[in-house]
Formats: C-alpha cells, structure tokens, sequence
C-alpha cells in the first residue's frame, strides 16, 4: 500500500496538491487581478445602461400617469370623443337595418369553459337574423370535439344562427382558425366580427355598447372592452396578475385609446379594415397585435370602453402563466423586430404616431421593462455588493422604482397591501420575460412555440367537490424549475456577502427576492389541480 502511495504521488501533478486555503488564495488573486481591468467597467456600463433604462421606464409610466389624470379630469370619454348614435328599429326595413355580425369563438381542447364561451355568446342582445355564431374548433381529442359540436346542435335546436367548423390541420394556430372561419361564404354578408377566447363571457349588451361606434364613425376599426378577472380571488398568483392587466388596462389602453387612437388587442372588428390590413398572419405568437399595428398604419382608429367589461379568466397553474408570459413577451418582441422598418417607412400615419408605437409601445413597454426589472434588479444591481467601486446612485436603486411600483398599484388599489409580494412576483417572472424577450428579438429556438393558456372553468371546485383536499403526490420534475432556483441561490450569496461585508444594505432585498425565486423553484406558485 506505502508503494502505491508513493507512486501515486509520484503520478499526480504537484499542483493538484494544494490546500484548501491554497485554492481559495488562488481563486481571490484571480478576482483581484481580474476586478480591476474587466469587472469594474464592464459593471459599471451595465449600471449605466439598467439606469438609462430605468429612466425611459420612469418617464413613460409619469407620461401616462399625466395623460390619465387629464382624461379623467376633462371626462374624455369615448362617448365624447366620437359620434354615438344608438340603433333604431327601421319602420320599412325592420331589422335588416341593423348591421350583420360575425361572432367568432376559437378554441382548442376547451373542456372545462367551452360551455361557458358559447352560452355567453348565444346569449348576446341582437336581432336574430342579424348574428351568426361561429365556433372554430380545434380540437384535438376527439371526445372533446364532440361535446363541442352537440353544445353547438343543442343552440342551433333552439333558433340561435352557429356554425361549427373545423379543419384538418392546426396551421397557423389561433390565427390560422380565424382566418379559415373568414374564408366561409356567410362571412360576405357580414359587417363586423367580434372576437372572443374560449374563457370569454360577454355581457348580453356587449355589441349594443359597442357596434354603434362602427356604425356612426366609418375611421373606426376596432373597439375593445376591459377584461374582468372572474378568479382573480383565487389564489395569491391571480391576485398579482390582476394588479398587473388592471394598469394595462385602465392607464395604458386608455391612454393609447385617448391620444392617438392605437392599442394592441382584440374586440370588434369592422371587417373591411380587417381585409385591408392584410387579414390575420401567423408570424408571431401575437396576432391580434400584428393585425391591430398593421390596421393603425393603414390609418385607421381604434376606442377602448373602459366602462364596458368582459368576463375572462386568468391561468391560475404556474405552469400554465409561465407558457402565457411567454408568448406575450415573446412575440411583441418578434413582431418588433418584424415591422421596425415597416411602421418607420411608413407615410399615412403621423411622426408623432410613429413615434409613440415605436419608441413608446414597443420599446419601452414590450422590451426595456422586461429586461431593466430582471438585468437590472436581479443581476447587475446584487453584483455591485462585490464591487464596492462600483455605486447605484439612491435614485436609481430606490426612488425611480418606488415611483414606478406606486404608479403601477393606483390600477388595483384594494390589492395595495400585497404590493411588496406583487414586486417579489414581477422580478420572478421578469426572468422568464427577459429570456422570452431576446428569443423573440433573435429570433431563436421557441420562438414560434404556441401553448394554449389552460382554463379551468369550475374544474377545481368540481374535482375537490367541496371537501379539504388530500394532500397531493408532488412529482418533483415537474415541479422544479432550476432557472429560478440557480438565481435564487446567485441572489441569496449576494445578500450574505452585503450582510458580512457590504456597506450597500442591500442584503434585506436580496434575502426577499431569493426566497420568491426559490418558493418559485420549488413550485409552490399558484392553484394545485388534482389529476383525479
């Protein structure tokens, strides 16, 4: 055995024989060497890229913050803002005076909400012989299919105009459906189109409120509704989502409806500004987006309702808002990088229009908030604990995102006490984003990858049937999400170092942010749906 040792040693290099000390001593003379040359400055370009960003963030959301205290104040409101003149039956014509409309209702494997979707919309206020009902299903399980179809049968036996269609391909997806339900010949007849997802529940006088805007403004194209969350109670994930859609859409829809007619979403269309805009593409992962920037630079308006709510729901799984962030992070990003050029040669709208879509739409909104939340809040500002060469002026590090986050609350102000676990929320997801930002903007791997968001309808409360749920098998793949985990673990080193050696007491943030990406990691987010 002493032989064996002694050729060992023999065999073995002396510079793996080194103390621990040594190895430490070793990776500390590397730090230093290297701090001075390369970390330090490119640390502190880093810190002055996240502020530059940070200020393009702060500005826009003060920008907006003025423009809706003005619209509330003035009470510009769209029924002041253009003509509103309400139907009225035709003594001579009847109701064929009333414009035709198109309802359409595209879905995929809905079991839980199907019901739901199609009973809301049979149930829409309007003349009979003036609507048609349009289910585009995309089914895939068969059994599904055919609970779709005889819901569609059961109110078609009760006088209600809905066709079924289906295809044999899942080309294009989502846009893919709606534009084979435009190719159908009862389409022609029809005026405008309303759009509405599988977990949709409009009210009965949804296009009472809204068609008129169609009929009495021939500039208008499109007019959407506010969403209204029917489980934003039900869990704490739901709850941050609600703060989060609630300013997109009482402040930013607003505002765009308010000061140059533009925002990026679905609700009634008129058909011939659908056509001229070049219909609906698959491109990206966004094509209500791409359609409504597409019918802005052809000219067209577009007014949102804030006063007129549709019920929807909002994925309550953290897998589920996982695979939704990303597609709306993603596909802005592509579609960004798509029609730049585009929106920028273009020559019907205004400078200033362009402007806005551009600079403030697009790049502020859909790209630097990603990537400043996470680059900047999670990576760059808990590295400068190692460098103290390195300095976040206070401004920056706390007083530009206390206004932001306070700005962002005034949308939900009963959920005001959960803003410190809203903000833990958001700087997680902003890990997702972020990744899901640059895809869209390289175009790479997942970029094109579509997911559809799962619903639950009543499914929870039918499957636990009122009683305390068993405890449930976690299956620990599926459940792990080491991407959160490893910042979780960079975020919690770097409070610990702040706490022994810092100065920048940074360390309370750093072991609260940690401990989100770890609850995180580990899978503990949203509603847990029971298989059986």
């Amino acid at each position: 055995m002493d032989q064996i040792s002694e050729t060992s040693r023999t065999i073995i290099p002396g510079t793996f024989q080194v103390s621990q000390d040594d190895i430490t001593g070793q990776i500390g003379l590397i730090w230093q060497q290297t701090k001075a040359p390369l970390i330090v400055p490119v640390l502190k370009v880093m810190v002055v890229l996240c502020l530059a960003m940070s200020i393009m963030l702060f500005v826009e959301r003060v920008y907006m913050g003025i423009v809706i205290v003005f619209v509330k104040l003035f009470g510009r409101k769209p029924e002041k803002m253009y003509k509103l003149e309400p139907m009225k039956d035709d003594v001579e014509l009847g109701y064929s005076a009333y414009p035709m409309v198109l309802v359409q209702i595209p879905m995929y494997n809905e079991k839980e909400v199907y019901q739901l979707s199609i009973g809301a919309a049979c149930g829409l206020s309007w003349p009979a012989d003036r609507i048609i009902i349009q289910v585009l299903d995309d089914s895939t399980d068969p059994a599904i299919k055919a609970l779709v179809e005889l819901e569609c049968q059961r109110w078609a036996s009760k006088g209600i105009n809905i066709k079924y269609e289906i295809r044999d391909n899942r080309n294009g997806y989502k846009a893919g459906a709606l534009k084979e339900g435009m190719k159908h010949s009862y389409v022609k007849q029809c005026d405008y189109v309303a759009i509405f997802d599988a977990d949709f529940q409009p009210e009965p006088d949804f296009l009472w409120r809204t068609i008129p805007f169609l009929v009495s403004n021939p500039e208008i194209a499109l007019v959407q509704a506010r969403w209204k969350f029917v489980n934003s109670d039900e869990c704490l994930m739901t709850r941050m989502q609600e703060m989060s859609l609630d300013y997109h859409f009482i402040v930013e829809q607003e505002v765009g409806s308010s000061t140059h007619a533009f925002f990026g979403f679905n609700g009634v269309w008129r058909i011939s500004a659908l056509s001229e805009a070049g219909g609906w593409k698959d491109r990206t992962t966004v094509e209500d987006m791409d359609l409504a920037v597409r019918a802005s630079l052809k000219g067209w308006k577009f007014v949102y309702v804030g006063d007129l709510k549709v019920k929807n729901e909002l994925p309550s799984t953290f897998k589920a808002y996982r695979y939704q962030q990303h597609r709306w992070s993603c596909g802005p990003a592509n579609l960004f990088r798509k029609m730049a050029m585009e929106i920028i040669r273009n020559r019907k709208v205004s400078p200033w229009k362009k402007f806005y879509v551009i600079y403030s739409f697009f790049f502020v909104r859909k790209i630097v908030a990603h990537l400043v939340t996470f680059i900047f809040y999670c990576v760059v500002l808990p590295a400068t604990v190692f460098v103290p060469e390195v300095e976040v002026p206070k401004w920056g590090a706390v007083y530009i995102p206390s206004i932001v986050t306070l700005l962002n609350a005034v949308g939900t102000p009963r959920s005001l006490h959960l803003l410190i676990f809203w903000i833990l929320f958001e700087n997680v997801m902003s890990l997702h984003r972020t990744k899901a930002t640059f895809v869209g903007l390289l175009e790479a791997g997942r970029v094109n990858e579509w997911v559809v968001t799962e619903k639950l309808g009543d499914a929870l409360k039918t499957k636990l049937g009122g009683k305390a749920p068993r405890k449930p098998r976690i299956r620990i793949g599926e459940r792990i999400h080491l991407l959160e985990l490893a910042v979780g673990a960079y975020l919690f080193f770097c409070g610990c170092y702040d706490l022994a050696f810092g100065k920048n007491r940074y360390f309370i943030f750093l072991f609260l942010q940690s401990i989100a990406f770890f609850i995180a990691g580990v899978g503990y987010v949203g509603t847990f749906v029971p298989t059986s």
